[in-house]
Parts: structure tokens; C-alpha cells; sequence
């Protein structure tokens, strides 16, 4: 779904050049659920930005479905954004004058789809998210939780493939949090990719594939499926490494599992 190779970004701070980014080389297939972690300034917001082109890099490639993105222009850009990527911050992005539903209704809006459409998808999103008794609600009438679950049901109502949640929780309180990432594992459960940014070690441990960056590089990753130059070739639908047979005297394979270096063992 997502290949990124050698990624690179630097942005002009003053007088001083800042990596953001440094030879970021990354997979993440479909229905994965990985979360991306790291001290401050080491790359995290900007490896999201890039991923839901909503940045170009300096250099490297990027495939969104076996489609070249650094290649395309801004308005095919959007147009792949639009159809694949959902977004989802920390402030939550509402129109304070507009209600739950017409936020939700937005993207669909603009989209100019009709309004019969419109009407049942979001229904059915605030269903999804546990909302439908608020639907007429402002923002300013709905709590934190209720605020950041709208903002999940706008970003779903365009039905993507992809879910993009920049620190998802940072102004919840810790029972709203909760409800908030319940949602978004729903989601995943039903088959969107979800990728989360957070500073929250408990929910970052909740994804299934752990990603650490600092300084601009991806330090760790572990978890799910991740193609490494140790494993690069392997295809796909390979089957694990460690269930092959293994010959006692037989020369060891390029690519055998080597417990001591497996993206595999910590989940």
C-alpha cells in the first residue's frame, strides 16, 4: 500500500538547515495498525505529513499504491488524498457555527456529492462513532471525547483506506482517550490502516507494529509486517522465515531468521 525509499526533508530554520527526515525507507501494508513515537523534533509529524502528501520530499520516492506521488501534480495529489486519506489531530478542526452532522458533512460537500448520500453516510458515521443522539449538537455543546469522535466520523465519511491520527488524545482526559482509540481500533478492525503519532507510551504500545524515530531516522521498528535490508526481497506472502526447516549441516540461508535481529519478536 505505502513504500517509502530513502525519503528526505529539510526545512530552512533561521539561518540553520533542520533534517526532518533523513533516508527514511518504510512499508506498511493494507489493515496495518502501527504507531510512530519518538522525543520531540525527531521526525514524527513530518513522516505523517508525508505519508498523507500533504508534504513533498526533498528527495526519495513514494508510492501510494504503486503510484509514483512525487510525480504527480498538487490537483492529483488532492485528488489521491481525497479518496484514500483521513486525517485526524489533536485540535480538533471543527467549525464552531456548524453542528456534528453538517462538520461531518463537509469533505462530502466539497466533494459535491448529493444530498441523499450525504445524509445516509453520515448517519451512519455517527452511528459508527456513538453520536447519533448528538447530531444536532455545536461544538460547543459536546465534550472533549464527543468533540474528538465528530472529527474521527469526518475523516471516516469519505469511507478511506487509510487513517492518519496526529496525537489523537493529547487533550483528552484519560477516560475520553480511551473512548476515542476504541473507535479508531474498530476501524482497524474493519480493515482501514491506521497509523498513530502520539507521545502516550501506553497507546503507542497498543498498535501492533512500534516504530521509534530520532534525529530524522527511523531508530527501531518492530512489529507487524516491515521490509528491512536484511529481508528486502523476500516476497510478500513468503512464509515466515522461522517455520522453514533448516538442514543441520546446510549453509546458512541469506535471509534465515536471525532471532536476535527479528522485527518479530516484540508486539
Amino acid at each position: 500500500m505505502i513504500k517509502l525509499e530513502k525519503i528526505n526533508k529539510t526545512y530552512q530554520v533561521g539561518d540553520s538547515p533542520l533534517r526532518a527526515l533523513a533516508d527514511v525507507s518504510l512499508n506498511i501494508e493494507p489493515g496495518e495498525y502501527l504507531s510512530i513515537m519518538g522525543p520531540s523534533g525527531s521526525g514524527k509529524s513530518t513522516l505523517l505529513n508525508m505519508i498523507g502528501l500533504l508534504d513533498r520530499p526533498d528527495s526519495g520516492r513514494y508510492w501510494f499504491d504503486q503510484i509514483a506521488t512525487e510525480e504527480l501534480n498538487e490537483e492529483r495529489r488532492a485528488h489521491l488524498r481525497g479518496e484514500n486519506i483521513g486525517f485526524i489531530f489533536q485540535s480538533f478542526h471543527l467549525i464552531n457555527r456548524l453542528t456534528a452532522f453538517e462538520n461531518i458533512e463537509l469533505p462530502m460537500m466539497l466533494a459535491g456529492l448529493p444530498l441523499k448520500q450525504r445524509r445516509i453516510a453520515v448517519a451512519d458515521v455517527l452511528a459508527m462513532v456513538g453520536l447519533s443522539d448528538r447530531a444536532s449538537h455545536k461544538p460547543n455543546q459536546l465534550s472533549g471525547g464527543q468533540l474528538q469522535r465528530v472529527a474521527i466520523a469526518r475523516a471516516i465519511v469519505m469511507r478511506p483506506r487509510l487513517l492518519l491520527a496526529d496525537e489523537p488524545t493529547g487533550n483528552l482526559d484519560s477516560r475520553s482517550g480511551a473512548e476515542v482509540i476504541d473507535v479508531l481500533e474498530k476501524l482497524n478492525q474493519d480493515g482501514i490502516t491506521l497509523i498513530t503519532v502520539t507521545h502516550d507510551q501506553k497507546l503507542g504500545d497498543r498498535a501492533r507494529r512500534h516504530i521509534r524515530m530520532v534525529d530524522g531516522m527511523i531508530d527501531r521498528d518492530q512489529g507487524g509486517f516491515s521490509v528491512t535490508p536484511e529481508n528486502s526481497d523476500m516476497p510478500e506472502n513468503s512464509p515466515e522465515p522461522e517455520n522453514s526447516p533448516e538442514p543441520k549441516n546446510s549453509p546458512e540461508p541469506k535471509n534465515s531468521h536471525q532471532p536476535t535481529k527479528s522485527n518479530d519478536e516484540t508486539i
